[in-house]
């Protein structure tokens, strides 16, 4: 026996075929791609594809796809050359087949609003399989496939979802596979759409009115936006016009005589309870069905009658199946093709050909005959007519979108007709729009330059909603040749945002910045020098009288108190500082709340003069005269190098020391700061002496008591201690004078870019080196397209931190970013712009990370592209590995990959490893996809493989209470694990037995039952190297019993009876059922029908007198089901001539809303002479007719006198004037509706 079974495992296999599905010989028509498929037995196989014998490669033409075992050849752009014979090759394994190229229908050009022109003889409407990759599922609603009557209305509905979407999405509609339904709005073709700001939900209707016969075929709607799109086919099916219901043609060609002559009688439309012999009366010698070709629609009914056909129905369908012979022209030989296309600019030549060669012809275009045009120096004539033999030529030079008409050739009373279709060129847009930051109420203009004069442009704003000229004239749109400028008048906060213009060639955007007004200074505050316990009044003027500021002394906010009082009236603010104090003396600054700037100025405090009182007692009489001496010296309330002592100066501001001194004689001062002296020799008058020094900004002066030192525009070099030194004969005083010159900051370093998003950035910079004596309050931040030169503002209030993150950028735009730096005094310069940047999203992470060999020293790793790749291309892969326990990530490899797949070699045998794998681009690294486990770096001497048996690849069908023993080998070393799940849950062991071996595993099921259904997976693994396969086990039982049977009606010996699937399938698909009748007096079964398929039936032959009832059984694959379903009443065939049942008719509905068979047309006529504006309207009851006049109703006033005859509608207008111009309705209504009709009259004066 062990020898038996070792020649039986290792017997060679028998020669069977590596093909699992093959490729098929398809038809495909010329432009159209065709694809190939085929499916291998093992997913590693190698396949190769031929063309006569050639091997094919992938390039622009072929395209050679294989995933796993699933390998496809894709044919685009298919022509003549490429009907061939074609092979698949495998192993051993080779598949031929074909590829046949059909030429496109001819008669099929284009859907036009008012009329379709193509053959629907032997044309497809059917869906083309839809290839694209990129479905996102971007509908929540689709368009459903719909039925509609010849002449009726139907509407398709499309909803998209914006809420995700960065732009408006893109819908097109198509018809049949390539169709383009666009801008074919018309009488019969209307699209629309609307937007829920609420829901952000956009809705687009396809509307088609008043259909016909060839409007009937498949459709498909496509919705595009960035990197999304979605697809949906659906169908409209066009239904004749259909009999009145309640009325049965097939019975209504018979009549009913009690005398037995078939010709008399009444006609009988209901079905006939009496049997009776009709009598048929046929000539034999007559050909009916030609009497009928031949005959008009209206003496359908008349034949029928006289030749007794009975089924008219039936008559119609094989009426219409016939092919009428076309009569043959008699002056044309060739005809006007249906319909011509022609680009705008181009020329063309319609073509026909006449039976007589001397025959003239006329040209007509829209009915109106065609006069040649003549011919200048510089210019060809629009039309020219030409006669060669027998064939005459009507050619149009340059076509514009006014030829865009019907043209028909005529000869006599014949003629022939044509549709000229004029293909616009797309529209690109030559200059893009430019970003732009105005202020608040001022007017925006968005400029773009188109390729043609007089294109037509849609603007959408920051929602993605369409731009209209409004009432109130918020949006004015101007055309100046190439130019469209979009207007917004009074430009508000909420007006900010992206704007973009489209085009049918192309789209641009721009972004609307709306600052606040800039501030106007009327009258700024000024320096003031008060004494002890006067009063100090700083005063300003600004434009806006509705700003509010803040004021600031020395950099601190001043807060109103009992001798601070601030004001704020109108356009004027006040600071008013009562009973001055030393301590009141510095800078005091204005800051208007929202703006970037500030008023300044200095506010010196003027020391009190000291008075000595001396007393003297003459103690002798004899007084000698000597000159009195006093010592100098400097009053200052604060003296000394603190803090308190410091005088804060803004830069560009006068800086004034006025220094109260007393001595005598007049003592010398001498200004000193560092080396630098500054000296002024006073002279012993009471008269003011001014020394200026060379760069002219500096003074000083005294007077008697004072010395004043002024710098006029300080700057940061003035900064310092300043001393102050008196001398006369008597001594010397000095004192230091701490003087600190406060700026604005110096501009910060140039930013840096950190990293960048799909529309946003991350912006970091340095502080500035100098924050110009005060602390830096925030940035400002601005940023600027590359190639423009407008900046905008990013924020309006300073911005503490140093990184920023700047949003509602465009992606794919390169654009610069620069800083200013604010403190109290104001705003810095600006600071070099960052290097330029582009802003785009990283890449999403790489899919289907796995391993695909290990070996001692080596790993190979494979993985798909990333779903979502962005902007910027992909510039490679990055790989990583972690051994286990650590947190390092050590790259495999320098640089990045450009493949899918990656050998790592030099690792260490028995490692554990964890890998990871990160797509690069522009913007970074994606995030990574890591494998689920680690790896054990060591080699797999086989690789599991998993041996599914043929017969367990389709679904496995078992009876309830069947055994089922699933045997599957599979091979891989070091032996594999083998693990077995159900529906993606792990087996359940009281379902199922498994048995493993070495080389196979085993599910047993001992006694199967329904539960047992369901997807088993089996799971062979070694490592991360694994081996996957499904086996579908299907458990069937009887069925249950139908349900709801019930007699729905009795006529004659016949009985109609109707039933409901059962509830309970068994499992399996119901196959038919079994009608059975019995004689309720015997109770006898007799089978009627088996294995009928419909839930409905007629019971036929029952016999009269008797009283029947009725069962049903439902039947699948396992059978008949264990019980039927039986009739709860009876129904007994009762003997005719008994009950006698009237013939019923049902009254014909003759009412109809109103419909204005001719519409108003828009006239031009001549003041003071009648007008007359006429329309016609049918409607079942006569409507009431109103007539409006700009939507105010005429009907009563004395200048418009209304006419109504046989439904022709006229209004009669007495001698109008300019006034009288404008839009006039028609409104006629009844109880079934009601319908409009409207028209332009326009009045010019004499």
């Amino acid at each position: 026996p062990w020898a038996a079974k070792f020649a039986f495992n290792f017997h060679p296999p028998s020669p069977v075929s590596a093909f699992a599905r093959k490729p098929k010989t398809q038809e495909a028509e010329e432009g159209s791609s065709v694809i190939f498929e085929a499916e291998t037995e093992k997913p590693d196989a190698k396949v190769k594809w031929q063309c006569n014998s050639k091997d094919i490669a992938s390039d622009s033409k072929y395209i050679i796809a294989a995933d796993g075992n699933k390998h496809s050849l894709t044919i685009k752009a298919i022509t003549k050359e490429d009907a061939s014979v074609y092979a698949v090759i495998a192993g051993g394994s080779k598949v031929k087949f074909e590829l046949k190229v059909v030429s496109q229908p001819g008669g099929r050009l284009r859907f036009y609003a008012v009329a379709l022109y193509f053959n629907p003889v032997g044309f497809s409407d059917a869906h083309p399989p839809d290839t694209r990759q990129d479905l996102t599922g971007l509908f929540t609603e689709k368009p459903q496939s719909g039925e509609v009557t010849v002449g009726e209305n139907i509407t398709f509905v499309a909803k998209v979802n914006a809420e995700s979407l960065l732009k408006k999405p893109t819908v097109k509609w198509f018809k049949g596979k390539w169709m383009d339904l666009a801008s074919k709005s018309g009488k019969h073709l209307q699209l629309k759409e609307t937007y829920d700001r609420n829901t952000k939900v956009y809705t687009f209707e396809m509307h088609i009115i008043a259909a016909k016969a060839n409007f009937a075929g498949g459709y498909r709607c496509e919705v595009s936006s960035k990197d999304k799109f979605d697809s949906c086919n659906f169908d409209l099916t066009v239904h004749e016009a259909r009999a009145p219901e309640g009325l049965d043609i097939r019975a209504a060609f018979r009549r009913t005589s009690t005398d037995g002559n078939d010709d008399s009688g009444e006609l009988d439309f209901s079905t006939l309870l009496k049997k009776r012999t009709v009598q048929v009366h046929t000539e034999t010698d007559v050909d009916v069905w030609n009497i009928l070709s031949q005959a008009p629609p209206s003496e359908y009914e008349k034949i029928a009658f006289q030749y007794g056909i009975t089924d008219l129905r039936g008559m119609l369908k094989r009426l219409k199946k016939m092919k009428k012979e076309e009569k043959k022209s008699e002056a044309f030989l060739k005809k006007l093709d249906p319909a011509y296309q022609v680009s705008k600019g181009h020329k063309i030549k319609l073509a026909v050909e006449v039976a007589n060669s001397d025959i003239e012809v006329k040209w007509l275009k829209n009915g109106q005959e065609i006069q040649p045009t003549g011919r200048s120096e510089y210019t060809l004539p629009v039309y020219i007519f030409e006669s060669v033999g027998n064939m005459r030529y009507l050619t149009i030079n340059h076509c514009s979108l006014a030829d865009d008409a019907a043209y028909s050739c005529k000869v006599g009373d014949e003629k022939c007709t044509t549709e000229l279709f004029v293909k616009e060129p797309p529209i690109l847009i030559v200059k893009n729009l430019e970003d732009q930051m105005v202020m608040k109420g001022e007017r925006v203009e968005l400029e773009c330059e188109v390729s043609e004069e007089g294109a037509n442009v849609k603007w959408l704003d920051k929602d993605g909603v369409e731009l209209t000229r409004d009432e109130s004239f918020k949006y004015r749109f101007k055309k100046d040749g190439c130019k469209h400028v979009l207007i917004i008048n009074e430009a508000t906060k909420e007006d900010c945002g992206h704007y973009k213009v489209k085009t049918n060639g192309g789209e641009s955007m721009a972004e609307v910045l709306v600052q606040e007004k800039e501030l106007e200074v009327y009258q700024s505050i000024a320096d003031l020098t008060v004494k002890a316990k006067d009063q100090a009044v700083f005063k300003c003027e600004v434009s806006d009288e509705n700003v509010r500021g803040t004021w600031y002394k020395n950099g601190v906010e001043v807060k109103p108190d009992a001798r601070v009082n601030i004001t704020h009236i109108g356009r004027i603010h006040k600071l008013t500082i009562d009973d001055v104090k030393p301590e009141d003396e510095g800078d005091y600054t204005f800051v208007p709340d929202g703006y970037a700037f500030n008023l300044s100025a200095k506010l010196n405090f003027l020391g009190k003069i000291c008075a000595f009182i001396f007393f003297h007692f003459k103690i002798t009489v004899k007084i000698d005269y000597v000159p009195r001496q006093d010592p100098p010296k400097i009053h200052l309330d604060c003296l000394g190098r603190t803090a308190e002592s410091t005088i804060v100066v803004v830069a560009g501001n006068k800086l004034r020391l006025d220094v109260p001194i007393t001595g005598d004689p007049a003592p010398t001062v001498i200004w000193t700061k560092g080396e630098k002296v500054r000296q002024m020799e006073g002279l012993q008058t009471p008269f003011k002496y001014v020394v200026t020094e060379g760069d002219g900004r500096v003074h000083v002066e005294t007077t008697k008591g004072h010395c004043v030192f002024t710098i006029e525009c300080a700057e940061r070099q003035d900064e310092g201690i300043y001393s102050v030194v008196v001398r006369n004969p008597a001594g010397e005083d000095t004192a230091d004078i701490h003087v600190k010159v406060v700026d604005v900051p110096d501009p910060p370093m140039a930013p840096t870019i950190l990293s960048v998003g799909e529309d946003s950035c991350v912006v970091q910079w340095e502080p500035p080196l100098f924050d110009g004596g005060q602390p830096i309050i925030g940035y400002v931040l601005e940023r600027k397209k590359l190639k423009s030169y407008r900046w905008m503002r990013l924020n309006f209030d300073p911005y503490p931190e140093t990184t920023y993150e700047a949003k509602r950028m465009i992606e794919g735009v390169p654009y610069e970013m620069r800083v200013y730096a604010v403190n109290s005094i104001g705003m810095s310069r600006h600071s070099p712009a960052s290097q330029p940047f582009v802003p785009i999203a990283p890449t999403s992470e790489p899919l289907g990370l796995c391993v695909d060999d290990v070996s001692d020293t080596s790993i190979t790793l494979k993985w798909r592209r990333p779903e979502r790749i962005g902007s910027a291309d992909l510039e490679g892969y990055g790989i990583e590995y972690c051994k286990e326990g650590t947190d390092e990530w050590i790259p495999a490899m320098e640089g990045l990959t450009e493949r899918t797949s990656m050998v790592i070699k030099g690792l260490t045998t028995g490692d554990k490893l964890q890998f990871r794998v990160r797509a690069y681009n522009m913007a970074g690294p994606s995030a990574p996809a890591t494998l689920a486990q680690p790896i054990t770096i060591r080699e797999i001497m086989q690789r599991p493989k998993i041996w599914l048996p043929r017969n367990l690849r389709q679904t496995l069908i078992k009876k309830v209470g069947d055994t089922m023993n699933i045997v599957i080998p599979f091979q891989g070393k070091p032996r594999p694990k083998v693990t077995w799940s159900k529906d993606g849950e792990p087996l359940d062991p009281t379902l199922a037995s498994v048995r493993n071996s070495e080389v196979d595993t085993i599910l047993f099921i001992r006694k199967t039952e329904r539960k047992h259904s369901g997807k088993y997976e089996l799971q062979v693994q070694i490592e991360n190297v694994e081996d996957k396969a499904a086996v579908t086990l299907q458990v069937v039982d009887l069925p249950g019993p139908p349900e709801a049977l019930k007699i729905v009606d009795t006529w004659g010996f016949n009985v109609a009876l109707e039933w409901k699937p059962p509830k309970d399938n068994g499992n399996c698909e119901i196959t038919g059922y079994t009608i059975q009748k019995a004689d309720k007096k015997t109770m006898e079964w007799y089978t009627v029908h088996d294995q009928y398929r419909r839930t409905h039936c007629v019971v036929s032959n029952l016999i009269m007198g008797n009283e029947y009832v009725f069962r049903v059984f439902s039947i699948n694959l396992v059978g008949l089901s264990p019980e039927p379903y039986c009739t709860k009443d009876s129904v007994y065939i009762q003997k005719t001539g008994i009950i006698y049942k009237p013939p019923s008719y049902k009254d014909h509905d003759f009412t109809e809303a109103p419909k204005f068979t001719r519409p108003l047309v828009d006239r031009s006529v001549i003041a003071g002479y009648n007008a007359t504006l006429s329309c016609a309207v049918r409607g079942i009851p006569k409507p009431k007719v109103t007539w409006y006049k700009n939507k105010m109703d005429i009907s009563n006033e004395a200048k418009y006198r209304t006419i109504s005859k046989q439904g022709v509608l006229t209004l009669e207008i007495r001698k109008p004037c300019p006034f009288d111009g404008g839009v006039y309705t028609c409104k006629a209504v009844n109880d079934s509706g009601e319908d409009i009709v409207e028209c332009k009259l326009e009045v010019r004066r004499k």
